[in-house]
C-alpha cells in the first residue's frame, strides 16, 4: 500500500511537471513563432543569419534578415536588443565588443535580378504599369546597388537575360524601353530558375569594406504568376529554393485580376522564400508604394559586427545571435552560424578597413572580462565517488 501510494504521489508530481512543460511550449510558440500565424503582434517575429564575413578578422561582420509576422523588418534595432555567443558564451553588451547596423547606410552593395512577364495578354495598361514599376525600382536603388533585368519570352529557354547587373539606371532604361509584350507562354518556373543562377554567382567581392562588395541577392517578379509548361516543375522549383545555402528572397508584383491559381504560384514561391506578395490589379496608385517597400525591407537588413577573441587556428567557430524584441520583453529569438579564426593578408585596404573598425571597438584590456557570467551556469562535473 506504501508503494501504490508512492507511486501515485511520483505520477501526480510527472503529470504536473508535463503539463508546465506543455505550457511553457505554448508560450514560446505564441511569443517566438514566426510568420506562423496571420494576426499581427509586436512579439511574432524572426531571424536570419544569411552571410558571415571574416575577411577582416579578428573584426566579423554577421549579415542578418528580420521579420515580424506580415514580414516587415523590425525597425531601429540596437545593441540593448542584442545577445551574442561565441561558442556558447555570452558577450557583456557593457563592454561595447560589438555593434549593429542597418545595410541602407553602410557601403556593402545588393543585387536584385527583375524578372519580367512579356505575355501578350499583359498588353496595355498592365504592361505600360509592370514597367513603369521596374523603372521605379531602378530610381529607387541605392547608387553602389546593382540590377539585373530578365524577360520571359518566346525564346528556346523561355527567357533572356536583357541586361546583366549594372549600377547604372540609364543603361537599365535603355533596356526596359525597347520591351514589348510579345510572348505567347509564360515559363515563369523556368525563368525564376534562371534567375536564382544568376543570384548564385553574384555574391562576394575583394574585401568587406568596398562598395563592390555584394552581401545580399533578391529576385523580383512582375508579371500575372501564370505558368505555360515550364521546364522546371513548381515542386522542383520550391526544393531548390528551400535549399539555397545562402537565402534569395522572392518578392512579387501581380498584374492581374482578382485571386486565382496564378496569384496562388507567386503567392507560394514568395512564402518559401521569405519574400513578400504585392497584388496590383487595377490599382495602378499601390505601384509606387509597394516598390518602395521592397526596397525598404531589402534595406533594412542589418549588420552585426563584433571583435572576436579566438586565436588564428584556421577553425570554424560557432557564433549565436539572439533578438529581444520590444526591448526588455524577455522575448528572445536566435539564429546562429560560424565565422573562421583567419589571418587576413596585410593589404593597405584591408588594414585601412580593419584600423577602422577598432576604433569603433577597442580591444579590452588584458584583465577585463569579455563575457557575462550566469550564476546559473553549470559547475564542472564532480568525478565518480568525490565529494562537494
Amino acid at each position: 500500500m506504501a508503494k501504490m501510494k508512492w507511486w501515485k504521489g511520483l505520477r501526480s508530481v510527472a503529470e504536473e511537471l508535463i503539463i508546465l512543460a506543455l505550457v511553457l511550449i505554448a508560450a514560446l510558440a505564441a511569443n517566438i513563432g514566426h510568420a506562423a500565424s496571420g494576426a499581427p503582434s509586436l512579439q511574432g517575429y524572426g531571424l536570419k543569419i544569411f552571410r558571415v564575413e571574416s575577411g577582416l578578422y579578428p573584426f566579423v561582420h554577421v549579415y542578418m534578415r528580420t521579420f515580424d509576422q506580415e514580414m516587415n523588418p523590425l525597425v531601429n534595432l540596437n545593441v540593448l536588443n542584442i545577445g551574442m555567443m561565441v561558442e556558447g558564451r555570452a558577450y557583456d553588451p557593457r563592454k561595447r565588443q560589438y555593434l549593429i547596423q542597418p545595410l541602407r547606410g553602410r557601403e556593402e552593395a545588393t543585387r536584385s535580378i527583375l524578372v519580367l512577364d512579356t505575355n501578350k495578354a499583359l498588353k496595355g495598361a498592365d504592361f505600360e504599369a509592370m514597367v513603369r514599376a521596374a523603372a521605379r525600382f531602378i530610381d529607387a536603388k541605392r547608387p553602389q546597388d546593382q540590377v539585373a533585368l530578365l524577360a520571359l519570352d518566346n525564346s528556346a529557354e523561355g527567357y533572356t537575360v536583357l541586361s546583366n547587373f549594372d549600377r547604372e539606371p540609364s543603361n537599365l532604361g535603355r533596356r526596359l524601353a525597347d520591351l514589348q509584350p510579345r510572348a505567347d507562354k509564360t515559363r515563369l518556373y523556368d525563368g525564376v530558375g534562371a534567375a536564382m543562377q544568376l543570384a548564385a554567382t553574384a555574391m562576394g567581392g575583394d574585401s568587406s569594406s568596398e562598395v563592390e562588395y555584394v552581401v545580399s541577392s533578391s529576385i523580383v517578379i512582375l508579371g500575372s504568376g501564370r505558368d505555360d509548361d515550364s521546364a522546371i516543375s513548381r515542386s522542383d522549383l520550391m526544393t531548390r529554393i528551400s535549399s539555397l545555402t545562402i537565402p534569395t528572397p522572392i518578392y512579387a508584383l501581380g498584374f492581374t485580376g482578382g485571386e486565382g491559381r496564378d496569384q496562388r504560384n507567386l503567392q507560394a514561391l514568395v512564402k518559401n522564400s521569405f519574400g513578400k506578395y504585392y497584388p496590383v490589379g487595377g490599382g495602378y496608385e499601390t505601384i509606387t508604394r509597394s516598390i518602395e517597400d521592397i526596397q525598404h525591407v531589402m534595406q533594412s537588413d542589418y549588420v552585426l559586427t563584433f571583435r572576436a577573441y579566438v586565436p588564428v587556428d584556421g577553425g570554424k567557430h560557432n557564433v549565436k545571435v539572439g533578438v529581444e524584441y520590444p526591448t526588455g520583453s524577455g522575448i528572445m529569438y536566435y539564429d546562429s552560424s560560424f565565422f573562421e579564426a583567419i589571418e587576413p593578408p596585410t593589404f593597405p585596404r584591408i588594414l585601412e578597413a580593419q584600423a577602422k573598425i577598432d576604433k569603433a571597438i577597442p580591444a579590452l584590456g588584458k584583465d577585463e572580462e569579455l563575457y557575462l557570467k550566469n550564476p546559473y551556469a553549470p559547475a564542472g562535473v564532480l568525478p565518480a565517488g568525490s565529494k562537494n
